[in-house]
């Protein structure tokens, strides 16, 4: 094997590796985030509660709605 042939199989599965990477650790991410989102509907209620009002149930579903479109 020439030193160029060797030099381009270490290239291509450096390429390589770092691909699978990237989409393995996106999915285990989303998968976290999905399992343990970072709010939720008590902490909504003590946002509110903290503000001197307490919220009412579509006020709650409505702030969830938007943190989950915000985090797709």
């Amino acid at each position: 094997m020439e030193a160029w042939e060797i030099a381009l199989i270490c290239i291509a599965c450096v390429i390589v590796t770092a691909i699978a990477t990237f989409f393995i650790t996106r999915a285990l991410f989303k998968k976290q985030l999905r399992d343990n989102p970072p709010i939720n509907e008590k902490m909504i209620r003590a946002m509110f509660m903290s503000m001197g009002r307490p919220a009412t149930e579509k006020q709650i579903r409505e702030v969830m709605r938007n943190v989950k479109n915000q985090s797709k």
